[in-house]
């Protein structure tokens, strides 16, 4: 029965920012980062208050089916990380593809990519992978943890020719120097094949209250990133042919 025990943080049903569509998107507890930026750090731990069933989740998503349909919409698995909850989250999966949900799982990629893992992608109509710096140190800096497994998770997807969304934080002082989008651009053109969209997020300071709520000491000092910045960083992915949002 555990297997079909997940511990969700949210839902929010209408969402249209966690891939296509209108979507029924799914906040799962629990991950591995300590991102200093984090604007959800009430997704870090397990919490039995939010523990749901496979079925019981399934049985609500089916309310919102037509919605999917009219709009190409389907489920999203964020976080918090799914992938940390590989039994409900293949689990559900499963149930959603046996009626042509469109699936979505939004991840940071930092896993070991055993057989259920694996599974999970093969079910993923559409991978969100979050890139949080390709410089190990600075990953080390931002997150608590280093970015080999994320890098070796893009380079599964890439050899499954698995459809993939590339998420960025633009952080000024760590993502937005012409270097480090130079450098960026260049790492993701080998993965162009698989790459549907890169998303860039400005960053934002709307989670420091939650931070404060916890009892956490906010830990990045920065401003966040100006209009005109984020335009011109947009410019140079246009530019190098990328569909950008």
């Amino acid at each position: 029965m555990t297997d079909n025990i997940g511990y969700i943080h949210s839902i929010l049903t209408g969402g249209t920012l966690d891939g296509p569509g209108v979507r029924y998107v799914i906040f799962m507890q629990m991950c591995p980062f300590r991102c200093i930026y984090c604007h959800n750090p009430d997704t870090w731990f397990k919490n039995s208050l939010g523990a749901k069933t496979v079925d019981a989740v399934y049985n609500d998503i089916l309310r919102y089916k037509n919605f999917f349909n009219f709009t190409g919409g389907g489920v999203t698995l964020s976080g918090g990380e799914p992938l940390l909850q590989e039994n409900f989250t293949l689990n559900l999966f499963k149930k959603l593809k046996n009626i042509n949900v469109h699936t979505c799982l939004d991840t940071c990629g930092y896993i070991e990519l055993n057989d259920k893992i694996k599974d999970i992608i093969s079910l993923s109509d559409l991978i969100m992978l979050d890139i949080k710096h390709l410089d190990q140190d600075t990953h080390l800096k931002l997150t608590g943890k280093d970015n080999i497994k994320v890098l070796k998770f893009l380079d599964f997807l890439h050899l499954n020719n698995k459809k993939t969304r590339i998420r960025q934080v633009l952080i000024p002082n760590y993502t937005t120097s012409d270097l480090y989008i130079d450098k960026l651009i260049e790492y993701l053109d080998k993965y162009r094949k698989i790459i549907e969209k890169v998303e860039l997020l400005p960053y934002h300071k709307m989670g420091i209250e939650k931070w404060q709520k916890l009892g956490l000491t906010y830990q990045l000092n920065v401003d966040e990133p100006e209009k005109e910045l984020v335009q011109y960083i947009k410019n140079k992915f246009i530019k190098n042919g990328y569909d950008i949002i």
